[in-house]
This record gives C-alpha cells, structure tokens and sequence, in this order.
C-alpha cells in the first residue's frame, strides 16, 4: 500500500505551478543568477590579448585543459574573469572534509550543529582564497611566458591577474550560496552544470563537421548518439536505484491511545554520494595537470613536462589516478553525509527495529555492511560511467562534452532541480489540503 506522501505525489498537479509565487520566484532568481555567471565568462581579463590567447589555446587544448574549460563553460578558452569558476571552492570544500576527519577539532565543531557549520564553512572560504591565488598566480605567470598574449607583462600584470581571477571565484562562491538558499537546487553544481549545457550546441556542431570531413566515420556517429541515450538512461535508473531495509515498528501505548505496528523502510540509494566524487576527483586531478599545461612554454621542462605527458586522458596513470579517487570520494563521502550508528540510535529511540536483527549496535553493524556493499556499486558504477565514453573520445578526439563526467553532472543536476521543483508544489498541495480540512472542520 502506498503511503500518503507517495498518494500525495502521485496526485500533484503541475498546473498549480502559476500559482506558487515562491516557487517562479526562485525559478526566476536561479535563471538571473546563471546569466550572470554566464556573462561573466565573456569578459576578458584586463592586460591580455583574447585573440592570441585562444589561438594558443586550440594549440593545446587536448588533455585536462579542455576538461578545465568545459568545467567553466568556455571561460579559460577566452581567459575569462570566471577562468577559475568555482573549482577553488571544491577543492578547498574537499580539504577541509578530509581534514575534518583526522583533526579533533574540526571534528568536534561538525558536531556542534549549524553554529559550527558555519565555522568550518568561514574556513572553508579563507582556504579557497588560498588557493585562488596560488592558481590565478600560476595562470599569470603561464600567460606571460606565451609570445604576444600579455600586452604590458610584470607585477602590475601579475598583481591585477590573481585580484580578477580571485575576485571571480569569491563572487561564483557567493553567487552558488544565493542560490542555493534563494532560488532552487544545489548553487555550485548548478553553475557547472550551466557552463557544460551552454557548450553543448557548439560541441554538436564541431562533431558533426568532424564527420562532415571524414574524421568520424557515420556508423561511429550513430554508436556514439546511441551511446549517449544509453548512458543517459543508465544513469537516471541507476541514481534512483535504492536498497530498502525493511523497519518494523511493534504496537505501543501512548497514554489511552494504542497505536498499531507499522512497517516502512529504510531507502539506501545505490549512489549516496551522487555526483561528487568525479566532481571532485577531476578538480584535484586539474591542480597540478593545468599548471604543468600553462609552464609547457616556462622553461620549466622536467618533472613538469612529465606530469604533462602522463596526466593526458587516456593515459594509464590518468585513468589508474581518476578511478582511484572516484572510488575514494564515493565512500568517503557516503561517510560523510549517511552514519550508520546515528541511523540505529534513532530507530532505536522510536521503537523501530530490523527484523532478525537486534536494536543498537547490531543495526548499526547491520546497516554499515549493506550500505558498504551497496557504495561498492555506486562506486563501480561511477568509474564504468565516467571511463567508458573518456576512452571513446580519447578515441576519436570528439569534445569533452560528451563524456560520462559531463552527462553525469547534467542529469544528475537536472534530477536534482527537478526533485525540488516537485517538493515545492508537493508542499503547496499538502498546505492546500491542511486548509481545506480545518475549513470542513469548522463547518461541522
């Protein structure tokens, strides 16, 4: 039988959405929000000449550049403002997450509530000002050692580089809070999000000139788009996938009240820590390949050159790095935001229990092992996903854009906006409902 929520659901009426001003407000503010974002990544940072840059950019854009460019929807191919996009923030959320785990304090303020989420939230901001300006430095210094790009090259130009440079990311970082406290879904993902989608027309195009001139043969056009309906459809069944627990909770006295057992059940989604772990996994993979990609032309040479020649994609280091850190990211972060002992704590607290399975720690235990072995699917599944097409297109040299990390994040996001968008109306009709009874009630 299914439960009132789940009637609820499936009885909502999308036309109640011209009614719910809340709703088109956010609607409204996240689309504003997204346009600025994306007016920002055509301004040219000052002190450069955008035509020589991009020319030198299509010189070297195979490789984790072109990855880094389409994480910031095109901004590094012109040198934007937003060049750095909101990848700073990441890595500094991943830092302090890691950290958070083997320093005690940084432990003990995750456990003081909100007041100490935002402590750790203020560090996470001062760290992605570090590590702003040690990339925007680097990307001044990779710029001045390119023939013609930089107009007037020294300090002057350095200085006012890392200032742009971490200016934007600060902005994109407050830009995603708005967002995700007043318009609808996650703010930093939807900015990423944005930039792929924005590059998907001009990514069509440039595939279908390839073919056009005989680059792409049509029978791999056509496996290709078939590929990408087919990951696509994997990884909407996949994302809804769940292992549910089944919870029993016994009959019980309240006063002169008895309420009778109930039975419901615990959800366990296959993958818990959803689209973080290659989000993740390529911010930290793009510290160091970017910065060997804008010291080619330095002088630097070396172990620099080397870290260059071996983080390609495609390469068997880059592949062996990349799965390691999505299969880490995907427990760690399954850690991070789903724990078991406090799970069984509660369900012990309410009187639910697992059948055949004793309440407190044996339930922790118990949930513990499923949800490891479901995250080992999670995990594989979002090596499978994100591997697969990178070697295709390692391939046949066809635009980031269609990679399993890309798709991942479009359908992952829209998913997720979309699941807002339904818990507002469904909120909506539940308050609608919540009147409608207390009007009967009076009338009696």
């Amino acid at each position: 039988m299914a439960s009132a929520a789940e009637q609820l659901a499936a009885n909502i009426n999308f036309s109640s959405f011209g009614k719910n001003e809340e709703l088109k407000k956010r609607i409204w503010f996240t689309l504003g929000a997204l346009i600025v974002y994306r007016l920002g990544t055509y301004i040219p940072l000052p002190g450069i000449d955008p035509a020589v840059f991009e020319a030198s950019f299509h010189g070297k854009q195979q490789g984790v550049l072109e990855l880094f460019n389409m994480f910031a929807g095109g901004a590094v191919q012109r040198m934007a403002i937003f060049a750095l996009n909101i990848m700073p923030y990441i890595s500094a959320s991943i830092i302090i997450q890691l950290m958070s785990s083997v320093i005690p304090q940084l432990e003990a303020l995750k456990k003081e509530g909100e007041q100490g989420r935002k402590v750790i939230n203020q560090y996470t901001r001062y760290l992605t000002v570090v590590l702003a300006v040690f990339q925007a430095y680097g990307i001044s210094l990779g710029l001045e050692s390119q023939h013609g790009v930089v107009t007037d090259p020294g300090w002057f130009f350095r200085a006012s580089t890392v200032i742009t440079l971490t200016g934007g990311v600060l902005f994109l970082m407050w830009l995603g809070e708005q967002i995700t406290s007043r318009g609808i879904g996650n703010g930093s993902s939807l900015i990423i999000f944005a930039g792929i989608v924005a590059a998907f027309p001009s990514a069509i195009a440039n595939t279908l000139e390839l073919s056009r001139q005989g680059a792409i043969p049509p029978a791999v056009l056509i496996g290709i788009l078939l590929m990408s309906f087919g990951v696509i459809a994997f990884i909407v069944y996949m994302e809804r996938a769940q292992r549910r627990l089944l919870i029993t909770y016994p009959k019980r006295q309240q006063g002169n009240k008895v309420y009778e057992g109930q039975t419901s059940f615990l959800p366990l989604k296959l993958n818990t820590s959803g689209v973080i772990p290659p989000i993740f996994a390529s911010s930290l993979l793009l510290l160091p390949a970017t910065a060997a990609n804008f010291a080619e032309n330095s002088g630097a040479g070396g172990f620099i050159g080397l870290i260059s020649t071996y983080l390609g994609h495609g390469r068997p280091l880059y592949i062996a790095v990349y799965v390691g850190m999505i299969v880490f990211f995907a427990f760690f972060y399954t850690a991070i935001v789903f724990d078991p002992a406090e799970t069984a704590d509660n369900l012990k607290k309410h009187g639910g229990f697992i059948p055949g399975i004793r309440p407190g720690e044996r339930t922790a235990h118990y949930i513990d092992h499923v949800l490891t072995r479901v995250t080992v699917l999670g995990a594989g599944y979002l090596a499978i996903i994100c591997l697969l097409p990178e070697l295709l297109i390692s391939q046949f040299a066809l635009p980031f854009y269609f990679g399993g990390t890309s798709l991942l994040i479009v359908v992952s996001v829209t998913m997720d906006t979309v699941a807002q968008i339904h818990g507002h109306l469904q909120a909506q009709q539940y308050e609608g409902l919540v009147k409608k009874a207390k009007l009967r009630g009076k009338r009696k």
